[in-house]
């Protein structure tokens, strides 16, 4: 590997070089310093900066979160029940938290049963290490460096007691349960160590609050443990042991616990189990696998039940009462009119509630948080996202698009356009956004940034691929491992259906991706760069061979259930196969902008950096190929939100560029 030398970080030669990578970028894309500034002024132009969540109501206080004009991060507040708005209590300005730091993210956070405390955990450098702290919320007073490298937490009822994990440095997996009782001069308890590196820890809490839930996961395999919360000092009992390539999900009603499972269902069930005889002997159908709509997810109250399914990828959400026996009645759809969009459940803390909260997007609509009432079966909107700047939802279409892969799979593309700017006649510029990976479906989610393509007659599509999430586990399973090319296939083949639908214009195609997206992009440009205009690639995982030969990374033992484990000559030869950086050919590319950050936990800098620095020697033509490092983040770029923006301006500049788009309108 002649460029094995760009992985030692803290090499002032490395630093040299990325720096002057940077500073190339930067003239190469000097041309369209104006059009930066434009695009961000037209795209902060349809953001409200002073703007409010919408409420609720947790135990005695109302929260909410409040961005202001000028300020990179939200503030986080709470006001009691009974009082009015000037009232309301600031408990966590991350602005603050931000000052003299050039990164700051919040991670894990919760206040107690009784409202007095709240736990929280902050990353200033990207690499998602987060340390704990403790506030005092009535004299706020704050307690720094509780511990260190922190992922989930959950308060026990005595509102004392702290339950934490931490990750092992090393690896990045969460391994490690931690109980800690404040006030007392004791050092934090290890309660559980998981050994097995496919696996990572959570702890969380039912939604009736009664119990601990200690939750030990890989890719395809999970088990959980459980815990009364009234009962801290107590020791967690295990729900039902692990069995590979099953995986399941649990909360508490009534004595019983419900587990979404895919034991004996592909595509997910429900059950139901006494708590103190639940191991799978018990359990008993409450919702049986559906043969085409996978369960994503459940929501358990005390009279209802919400379960959350997709129908040909698309998410439904029904509502269920539940009987006096726990049976599952009178079911009720919410359903959504838009071919393409995203709803999920908002946050629903009560467990006695009536109503449920839910929030809804779609490619054309702002995002909307509704309230159902589960009695009434009527939904109420509570807010929808303002977009200044004359936007008008009407001017803009979508469509569901399925095609048919090489193999005769049907795949699904969901696109948006400006009805005003579009014409199926091939004549307009594409841009098509692809991932298939880790069973994670494409959220279809409005963005106001968006507009600023739409507006320059840019048709927009979302590529479905297999290796996703949107037709269930099935879905995901045929692009992973040794089916991974399916992806790949997938992706060129929604290019190709497109431009022959005349959705676009075969000479003016830009593709973008991200992380494992990222792979899908260096894989499709390897596999066919004349079909691409431009590439946009962010924090690319494509030197596969030599990251999942290398045990001693981050995360790479656990990656082995969605790649495949190269030790094996099998996984080897075919991953080899695909992999971007072993498959870069003299020839010639697109043009290119591949992002990364010096701080990237996930997918490590010197990845994109060596990949653009072999391409360099292999590629023919005189299109750019850019390499930009965020010095100063980690895997999801700038933390604060004009900061992103400028990421955002700096992107659409790139492709309107190389797409020849007009920028003058």
């Amino acid at each position: 590997d002649d460029y094995a030398w760009l992985r030692a970080k803290e090499s002032p030669a490395v630093l040299e070089y990325l720096t002057a990578e940077n500073t190339y970028t930067a003239a190469m894309m000097a041309d369209t310093e104006s059009l930066q500034k434009n695009l961000y002024d037209e795209i902060l132009s349809h953001i409200k900066e002073d703007d409010v969540s919408v409420p609720y109501r947790d135990g005695g206080w109302i929260y909410l979160s409040r961005t202001e004009k000028g300020l990179q991060y939200p503030r986080f507040c709470r006001r009691a029940v009974d009082a009015n708005e000037s009232e309301e209590q600031i408990i966590l300005d991350v602005n603050h938290l931000a000052e003299d730091q050039p990164f700051m993210s919040v991670g894990g956070s919760g206040v107690s049963p009784d409202g007095n405390l709240l736990a929280y955990t902050t990353d200033n450098t990207g690499f998602r290490q987060y340390t704990l702290s403790i506030k005092n919320l009535s004299t706020g007073e704050v307690l720094l460096d509780k511990a260190h490298r922190v992922g989930s937490l959950a308060w026990a009822s005595d509102s004392k007691t702290l339950f934490y994990t931490t990750e092992d440095e090393q690896t990045k997996r969460q391994n490690q349960l931690w109980r800690q009782e404040l006030g007392s001069e004791a050092p934090s308890v290890l309660v559980f160590e998981e050994p097995d590196e496919r696996f990572n820890l959570g702890v969380g809490k039912t939604r009736d609050r009664k119990y601990l839930l200690l939750e030990a996961g890989s890719h395809t395999t999970s088990e959980t443990w459980f815990l009364p919360a009234d009962g801290a000092a107590g020791e967690f009992k295990l729900i039902a042991p692990r069995v590979d390539d099953e995986e399941y999900s649990v909360d508490h009603r009534n004595g019983h616990f419900y587990i979404r499972t895919n034991k004996d269902a592909e595509r997910f069930r429900l059950i139901r189990t006494p708590v103190y005889a639940c191991d799978r002997e018990t359990w008993s159908d409450l919702l049986p696998e559906h043969p085409e709509a996978p369960l994503d997810d459940f929501d358990l109250f005390q009279e209802f039940l919400v379960a959350s399914y997709r129908e040909r990828g698309l998410p439904i959400i029904r509502v269920y009462q539940v009987g006096e026996d726990g049976a599952l009645v009178i079911p009720n759809d919410i359903r959504f009119p838009d071919p393409a969009y995203n709803a999920y459940g908002e946050i629903n803390r009560d467990f006695s509630a009536t109503t449920f909260r839910y929030a809804y997007q779609s490619l054309v609509h702002p995002a909307s948080v509704y309230e159902y009432d589960m009695l009434a079966h009527k939904s109420t909107l509570l807010k929808q996202q303002e977009v200044p700047g004359g936007f008008d939802a009407t001017a803009y279409a979508s469509e569901r698009l399925w095609f048919k892969a090489s193999d005769g799979t049907d795949v699904p593309i969901s696109l948006v356009y400006r009805r005003d700017k579009f014409h199926k006649d091939g004549m307009s510029p594409l841009y098509v956004y692809g991932y298939g990976s880790y069973g994670y479906p494409l959220p279809l989610s409005f963005g106001a940034a968006r507009l600023s393509l739409l507006d320059r007659g840019i048709v927009i599509a979302y590529a479905h691929v297999r290796g996703g999430g949107e037709l269930g586990d099935p879905w995901h399973d045929a692009g992973k491992m040794m089916l991974k090319r399916n992806t790949f296939t997938d992706f060129i083949g929604a290019v190709e259906f497109l431009v022959e639908q005349k959705y676009g214009d075969r000479n003016r195609v830009a593709i973008e991706g991200g992380s494992a997206g990222g792979l899908l992009m260096g894989a499709v440009t390897n596999m066919r760069p004349e079909l691409f205009r431009a590439v946009l690639s962010h924090v690319p995982f494509v030197d596969v061979m030599n990251t999942m030969l290398d045990a001693s990374l981050p995360l790479t033992v656990a990656e082995y259930e969605e790649w495949g484990n190269p030790n094996e000559e099998d996984a080897f030869r075919y991953m080899l196969s695909y992999s971007p950086y072993d498959n870069l050919r003299e020839g010639d590319y697109p043009a290119m902008l591949v992002k990364t950050s010096l701080n990237d936990s996930q997918v490590m800098y010197w990845e994109p950096a060596k990949y653009v620095a072999r391409l360099r020697t292999l590629k023919k033509n005189d299109r750019p190929l850019l390499l930009h490092i965020n010095m100063d983040a980690g895997h999801g770029g700038a933390s604060g939100r004009y900061d992103y923006l400028k990421e955002v301006a700096f992107d659409y500049a790139f492709l309107l560029r190389e797409l020849e788009v007009e920028t003058t309108n």
